[in-house]
C-alpha cells in the first residue's frame, strides 16, 4: 500500500529539505552549442519524483559579465528518469522536435556562462561567472564551443560559478550539431519507442504516467516503462490488456498518484504470465478518462519479479475521485460487500457493490439535507465488480461461482468477499477487474411465497404486470405496442405473471401496466383470469371488476383488479374518472368496494398507476426536476394523490365504508410528496421505509404502495413486498433476444422470480379481530430547551398489532423519534415524525416484542405537550 513516510511529512513541514532534494536531482545533462541558432540545453531529473520547473531559471552571462543578459524563465514538469529540453526557437528542426521550450532570445556562445537557479540558489552551471575565457572554456577534445557536450555520468552538479571550469572532467564532447543525443540523456532517456533499450535503463515512471490529477500530464507522449504483470487479460473475448505496476522500491511515496497502468495490446500478441517484469515501449493515452498504454511498439521480458500486495481499499470513500489514485493498480477489498444491483449482470457481466443495501433518499426522507447526505453517501459507497470482458451478453455469466442460472441466481442484498482485482475505469465508472473469484453467499435468499402472519382472513394485493399484453388475444398480433414480441414469449410471460398472483394467495389483486385493450373475451384481462382459473382449484376461481366505460383511460396500459369470487363478492359499482389530474399523465384509477363474504365486512379498494418520473417537461413549471430527489411530473402525482383522497370521501362507488385501501405504483417513493399528501389526508402507509418494491440505479425503494385508513389499518395483521423480482437480474426474465439457446432454457423457468421488474405488494387483515388498545404511557405538560432532549423507554409485549405514539397540544415545536432496543438518534429510527408544531404521529405495525425507546427533542422548544404511548392487541 502507497503511504507517504514520515520523512516526506516532514520534508513539507520544514520546506527546504524538499528544495534542496530536488535541487540535488537536477543537473545539467546536455549542451549544444552548434552553428548558426542551434542552441539548447538539455536538464535531466535524476529522481523518481516529477520537479515543477516553474520556479526555475536559465541565466546567461555573456562576455564575463557578472549580470546576465539573458533569463529565461521555465516551465512545465520534468519527470522522474527524464529529460527536458530548452531550445533556441530558430535553432534546427531536429533540436525543435525534441524540445519542450523554446525561447527567441539571445543565446549563449562558447565563452558565455550558463547558470541553472532556483529561489534557493544555484543548482548547476557551466563555464565560470565573471571570467571572459577568450572563446571557449576546454580544449579540442572537449570545450563550450562548436560542439555538443554530453554530462559524464560521474559528474555531478558545479554549484560555484565563479571558480575555473574544466570541461574535460565533467563532460563529453560530440561533433559541432550532434543532436542525436538530444532529450536521452546517455541514450537512455530516449522517447522514440523504437529505441526500448535494456532491462534495467532508464524508464519513465508508472506514476509519472498517471500523474495526481485525473488525466495523465503525459498524454499523448511515447514512453518506455518496465515494471510487473499484475493481471493477465488477454484471453479470446477479455480486455485483451495486461496491467503492469511498479514494484515498492520505484514507488514515489506520492499516495495521489497510480502505480499501475493498463497496456491495452491492440493487434500485438504477447505470452507474458503474471509476475513477469517487462519493459515495454508505448504512446501514453487519455482513452475516455482511463490512463493506459497504447500503440506498443516493443516488448522484452526482463524475468520474474514479486507481485506487488494489493492496496486495500475501504468503502465508503471519502471523494467519489479518490480512486484515480488506484487506477491500474491491484486492490483489495477486506470488507463484505452487499450487491446493490444486478440490472447488467446479463448484458455487461457486471455488479455493482456496496457496504450494505443502499436506499433511495427520498424513501428514507422527506426531500431536503438528509435525503441530499443520503445520496452523497450512497455515491461514495459502492464498487463495480466487472468481469474483465469486452463485448455484451456474454455466453456465460461468471456470477456466482458456478456461473449464473435461473437456480444458481446472485439477488441484490447477498453478499460479496474476497473482492482483489485490478481497478480499472470504463463507463463513466471505477470498477474492478478480479483477479480471482470473489465469494457469494446466499444472504437474501428466495422465499416460496410472501412471509405473512397467516393469522388473518383476507389478503389484498399490489402487482404491476409490467405490459401484459396477449396480441389479438389469439395466439397472433405480435409484436404488440409494449411487452412480448412473440406468442412463445408471451407465453413465458404469462406462465411467471399467472404463478406469482396465484403464490400471493390474495382475495383480493390490483394490477397495474395490463393492455388496455377493454374487458371482452380476447382482452388480455381476461386471458389473464382464464390462466388462473385454469390452475386455481375449482372452489378459489379469479373475476376481475368491470366499471360501465369499455376501457380506464386511454392510454396503452391500465390498471384493473382481480378478485377471488369464493371470498369477496362486488358491492355497488366500480368506477374510474377522468377528471383533472387523471385527464393526461397520471392513468386514471379504477375503484371498487368488495364484501369479505364470511364476515360482512366492507372493503374498498382504489387501484393506481400514477405518472413516472421520466419524460420531463421544460416549460418551467414545477413539473420539471427540481433538483430534489422526486424527479418530474412530481406536482401532477401530488395532485392525483390530492384529488384521490378527496374523490374516495365521498364513497364513490356507492357502498360507504371506512375501510379504504390505496393501491399502486405511485412511482414517488416513500417519503415523497404524492404518498405524504395521501398521509397527511388520514391515510397509513402499511409498509415500512427500510423495505422496497424496486431498485433503480442501485438504490432500492417502494414505488408499490398500500395505504390504508386508520380504520382498515387497525385491522392488519401483517404486510410485505415479496421480492419476488426487483431483487433478481433482469436477465432471467421471459424475454428470449439477445440470449443463446442454452441461455433461453438455463435462464428461465414459469416460477414467479423475474415476472416483472416490480415486487407486488400484499397485506393481511384480520376482519373478525376484536381489538384491544392499552395505553404504555401518558405524560402532560411536557417542555423541553435546546439540548434537553426527553426520553422514554416502554416494553412492548408480544402478540402486538400496532405501536402508536402520539405528541400533541401546548406550545413550541417538538419532534418524535421512536426506536426499539436502542435509543433513537436523528441518523437511525424505526419511525420519525417531524411535522411543524407538536403534532407529531409514530404508527408501528406489527412492533417487535421488547424495550422501544421514544425520544422528544425539541427543534428549538416546546412546552404544555402531551404524549401518549399505545399498543393494540
Amino acid at each position: 500500500m502507497k503511504s507517504k513516510p514520515l520523512a516526506s511529512l516532514l520534508a513539507v513541514a520544514l520546506g527546504t529539505l524538499s528544495i534542496s532534494q530536488a535541487n540535488a536531482d537536477l543537473i545539467i545533462s546536455e549542451y549544444v552549442e552548434g552553428s548558426s541558432y542551434n542552441k539548447a540545453i538539455e536538464l535531466y531529473n535524476d529522481s523518481n519524483s516529477s520537479i515543477d520547473l516553474s520556479d526555475y531559471q536559465l541565466k546567461f552571462y555573456f562576455n564575463g559579465n557578472t549580470t546576465p543578459a539573458t533569463s529565461i524563465n521555465l516551465s512545465g514538469t520534468i519527470n522522474g528518469q527524464q529529460t527536458f529540453v530548452i531550445a533556441q526557437s530558430q535553432a534546427d528542426a531536429a533540436i525543435l522536435s525534441v524540445a519542450d521550450q523554446i525561447n527567441g532570445s539571445s543565446w549563449f556562445n562558447g565563452d558565455d556562462a550558463i547558470e541553472l537557479v532556483n529561489a534557493s540558489g544555484l543548482i548547476d552551471s557551466i563555464g565560470q561567472v565573471g571570467t571572459d575565457p577568450g572563446s571557449y572554456w576546454g580544449d579540442s577534445s572537449a570545450k563550450t564551443q562548436n560542439m555538443t557536450l554530453l554530462r559524464k555520468t560521474t559528474s555531478s552538479a558545479d554549484t560555484n560559478s565563479s571558480d575555473n571550469y574544466d570541461v574535460v572532467s565533467h563532460w563529453d564532447a560530440l561533433v559541432q550539431d550532434d543532436f542525436s543525443d538530444l532529450g536521452q540523456y546517455q541514450g537512455g532517456g530516449s522517447t522514440n519507442p523504437g529505441d526500448i533499450g535494456a532491462c534495467g535503463d532508464a524508464k519513465t515512471f508508472i506514476h509519472d504516467i498517471q500523474g495526481n490529477g485525473l488525466v495523465s500530464p503525459l498524454d499523448g507522449q511515447d514512453v518506455i516503462i518496465e515494471a510487473v504483470v499484475t493481471a493477465d487479460f488477454t484471453a479470446s473475448g477479455q480486455l485483451n490488456s495486461y496491467f503492469v505496476q511498479e514494484t515498492i522500491a520505484e514507488e514515489d511515496n506520492d499516495s495521489s498518484t497510480s502505480e499501475g497502468l493498463m497496456v491495452w495490446l491492440g493487434s500485438n500478441a504477447y505470452n507474458l504470465s503474471v509476475g513477469e517484469r517487462v519493459r515495454i515501449a508505448g504512446t501514453v493515452d487519455e482513452y475516455y478518462g482511463k490512463t493506459q498504454l497504447t500503440n506498443i511498439t516493443d516488448l522484452i521480458n526482463c524475468g520474474t519479479s514479486p507481485v506487488p500486495a494489493p492496496t486495500l481499499i475501504q468503502l465508503p470513500l471519502t471523494s467519489k475521485n479518490d480512486l484515480e489514485a488506484q487506477e491500474g493498480m491491484l486492490v483489495e477489498f477486506q470488507q463484505s460487500l452487499k450487491v446493490t444491483e444486478n440490472y447488467n449482470l446479463g448484458r455487461y457481466g457486471e455488479l455493482v457493490l456496496a457496504t450494505d443495501r443502499l436506499f433511495q433518499p427520498t424513501q428514507l426522507y422527506r426531500p431536503g439535507a438528509d435525503a441530499q447526505q443520503v445520496a452523497d453517501t450512497n455515491e461514495l459507497s459502492t464498487i463495480i465488480l466487472d468481469d474483465y470482458r469486452t463485448g455484451q451478453n456474454p455466453e456465460t455469466i461468471i456470477y456466482p461461482t458456478g456461473d449464473l442460472s435461473f437456480y444458481n441466481t446472485v439477488r441484490a442484498g447477498d453478499t460479496v468477499d474476497g473482492v482483489v482485482g485490478v481497478m480499472d475505469y470504463s463507463f463513466s465508472a471505477y470498477r474492478v477487474q478480479p483477479t480471482q473469484m470473489p465469494t457469494f453467499t446466499s444472504t437474501n435468499p428466495r422465499t416460496s411465497a410472501p412471509q405473512l402472519p397467516g393469522t388473518g382472513n383476507i389478503r389484498v394485493a399490489s402487482f404491476n404486470v409490467l405490459n401484459y399484453f396477449n396480441g389479438d388475444g389469439q395466439g397472433g398480433g405480435f409484436p404488440t405496442a409494449r411487452g412480448a414480441d412473440t406468442f412463445d414469449e408471451f407465453q413465458r410471460q404469462r406462465d411467471k405473471i399467472i404463478n406469482a398472483i396465484l403464490a400471493m394467495d390474495a382475495d383480493i389483486i390490483g394490477i397495474m401496466e395490463i393492455e388496455n385493450d377493454g374487458f371482452g373475451s380476447n382482452s388480455a384481462i381476461q386471458d389473464l383470469v382464464d390462466g388462473l382459473n385454469a390452475l386455481a382449484p375449482a372452489n378459489e376461481q379469479y373475476a376481475y371488476a368491470q366499471p360501465a366505460e369499455s376501457q380506464v383511460g386511454t392510454d396503452a396500459i391500465a390498471v384493473g383488479i382481480l378478485y377471488r369470487n369464493s371470498s369477496v363478492s362486488e358491492e355497488g359499482t366500480a368506477v374510474t374518472t377522468d377528471a383533472y389530474p387523471f385527464d393526461d399523465k397520471n392513468r386514471q384509477p379504477l375503484v371498487q368496494t368488495f364484501r369479505h363474504d364470511s364476515t360482512g365486512e366492507l372493503i374498498t379498494v382504489a387501484v393506481n398507476h400514477f405518472k413516472s418520473k421520466g419524460s420531463c417537461p421544460s416549460d418551467g413549471s414545477a413539473n420539471e426536476d427540481q433538483g430534489d430527489f422526486q424527479g418530474c411530473w412530481n406536482e401532477r402525482r401530488t395532485e392525483a394523490s390530492s384529488y384521490l383522497a378527496n374523490w374516495l370521501a365521498t364513497d364513490p362507488t356507492g357502498a360507504a365504508t371506512s375501510n379504504i385501501m390505496i393501491l399502486g405504483d405511485l412511482n414517488a417513493y416513500a417519503k415523497e410528496d404524492p404518498v405524504h399528501e395521501l398521509e397527511q389526508n388520514g391515510y397509513v402507509n402499511l409498509t415500512q421505509t427500510t423495505d422496497h418494491s424496486y431498485v433503480f440505479k442501485g438504490w432500492s425503494g417502494s414505488l408499490d404502495h398500500a395505504l390504508a385508513t386508520s380504520e382498515l389499518a387497525s385491522k392488519l395483521v401483517g404486510v410485505t413486498e415479496w421480492h419476488i423480482n426487483a431483487d433478481e437480474p433482469r436477465v432471467l426474465d421471459y424475454n428470449v433476444e439477445y440470449k443463446t439457446q442454452a441461455q433461453i432454457q438455463d435462464y428461465y423457468s414459469t416460477d414467479a422470480y423475474r415476472s416483472s421488474d416490480h415486487d407486488p405488494v400484499i397485506a393481511e387483515y384480520d376482519f373478525q379481530r376484536v381489538k384491544k388498545k392499552s395505553k404504555l404511557l401518558s405524560k402532560q405538560s411536557l417542555w423541553s430547551i435546546p439540548g434537553v432532549w426527553r426520553t422514554y423507554a416502554v416494553e412492548v409485549p408480544a402478540e402486538v398489532e400496532s405501536l402508536s405514539v402520539t405528541l400533541d397540544g401546548g406550545q413550541g415545536n417538538g419532534d418524535l423519534y421512536v426506536r426499539h432496543a436502542k435509543k433513537p438518534n436523528p441518523a437511525k429510527f424505526n419511525c420519525r415524525s417531524n411535522n411543524k408544531n407538536n403534532t407529531e404521529s409514530c404508527q408501528v405495525s406489527t412492533p417487535q416484542t421488547g424495550t422501544w425507546y421514544i425520544m422528544v427533542p425539541p427543534r428549538w422548544f416546546y412546552f404544555g405537550a402531551n404524549l401518549e404511548v399505545e399498543v393494540t392487541e
